[in-house]
């Protein structure tokens, strides 16, 4: 008799213990944690953990604790899925992420068949909202569409009769990108002398610079992230080419310059007006620099889409997708980035895209009308 008290008393301690566990409200970031693209996943990693300490010292949501878990796709596809599934087996209900396009499309299927809440802080790729299998993707970045066309209007108006080549490294950020670029460039009476693809992870892109010089390129449209087009750029410099580099928002990350060195001098992208400067993130930044951290690229972003995912879950008065959803479609968040409003599709309804330039190993908004 006294085993079986015993016993009860355990199973009892042991069901309390399990519902106190599961009584935080699980939330995720992921992304590249590892890999070549390991700046990214720290941009959001950094942004995700901040913003749940502070939603925590304010309360949490709905008067819960925020867990956070954390999810390294490494910018594969197949990992994505992976850890997708590994989130949903950790009870999270919301994901800030993934990073690459490449790995929200695919985890976004996983997210819909489990009912998460998913909201992208950088994938910019079309089909990630455009083929949404469900109600609960978002993001609050821009799309490539949008963002290549800016790219493709400022080079045709700029470098008209010029020899301009589009290249991408095939993934469904760098092409897609790539493709609106040219799309746009050819709308605006450019046409592209070149139009090539490039594997990415490799060291030796000779063959391809070898190709550009041998074509006088003035100008290279890069659809593609920072390590390859900072390779590019230096090769290019190594065999004496002074070519006009312009590429997208994943050179957005003082690694591209540690690659580059002055070989990326004058290289241009394009991103969101920096964040950092609005007046409603000067407290958030300032606790991140006292970390010794500067929140630069996806930082903001990632910190901004758990404080949606609060204010979305406050205003629906609960944490049910389809009321979160509902609420996410019909409100205007306040945020470290600015005013956020989402449209059917669970695009944001204003994106804004500016061009920056690498200079001296910074980089920092331009005019360029």
């Amino acid at each position: 008799m006294k085993f079986k008290k015993t016993l009860l008393a355990a199973t009892a301690a042991l069901t309390l213990a399990s519902t106190a566990a599961y009584a935080d409200i699980v939330v995720a970031v992921a992304g590249p944690m590892t890999g070549q693209y390991a700046a990214f996943g720290e941009q959001m990693n950094k942004g995700a953990q901040l913003a749940v300490a502070d939603l925590n010292a304010a309360g949490g949501i709905l008067g819960e604790k925020i867990k956070l878990e954390v999810g390294d796709d490494a910018c594969d596809p197949k990992q994505a899925v992976a850890v997708a599934n590994q989130l949903a087996g950790a009870g999270a209900i919301f994901v800030a992420g993934h990073f690459c396009s490449s790995s929200s499309i695919p985890a976004s299927q996983v997210y819909s068949e489990e009912g998460m809440l998913q909201i992208s802080p950088a994938s910019t790729n079309p089909k990630l909202t455009d083929e949404a299998k469900g109600n609960n993707v978002f993001r609050v970045c821009g799309r490539d569409d949008q963002q290549g066309l800016v790219a493709g209007e400022y080079i045709a108006k700029t470098y008209k009769g010029k020899n301009v080549a589009v290249i991408h490294d095939k993934t469904a950020y760098g092409k897609g990108l790539a493709d609106e670029t040219q799309k746009s460039l050819n709308a605006a009476g450019l046409k592209e002398k070149l139009y090539e693809a490039y594997t990415p992870g490799e060291r030796d892109y000779s063959a391809l610079v070898s190709k550009l010089k041998q074509s006088a390129i003035d100008v290279l449209y890069v659809g593609g992230y920072h390590t390859e087009a900072g390779l590019i750029a230096r090769q290019m410099k190594d065999q004496g080419m002074s070519v006009q580099i312009i590429s997208g928002d994943a050179l957005v990350t003082e690694e591209f310059w540690t690659i580059t060195g002055p070989a990326g001098q004058g290289t241009l992208m394009t991103f969101g007006p920096d964040p950092r400067n609005k007046p409603n993130a000067k407290p958030v930044v300032e606790k991140f620099r006292a970390q010794g951290y500067e929140p630069e690229g996806y930082t903001l972003y990632t910190y901004a889409a758990l404080q949606i995912f609060k204010q979305a879950a406050e205003k629906a008065g609960s944490t049910d997708l389809d009321k979160v959803t509902a609420a996410l479609r019909s409100t205007e968040f306040d945020t470290v980035i600015g005013k956020i409003a989402f449209d059917q599709k669970g695009d944001v309804t204003t994106p804004a895209y500016v061009f920056y330039k690498w200079n001296d190993g910074k980089y920092a908004e331009v005019t360029t009308n």
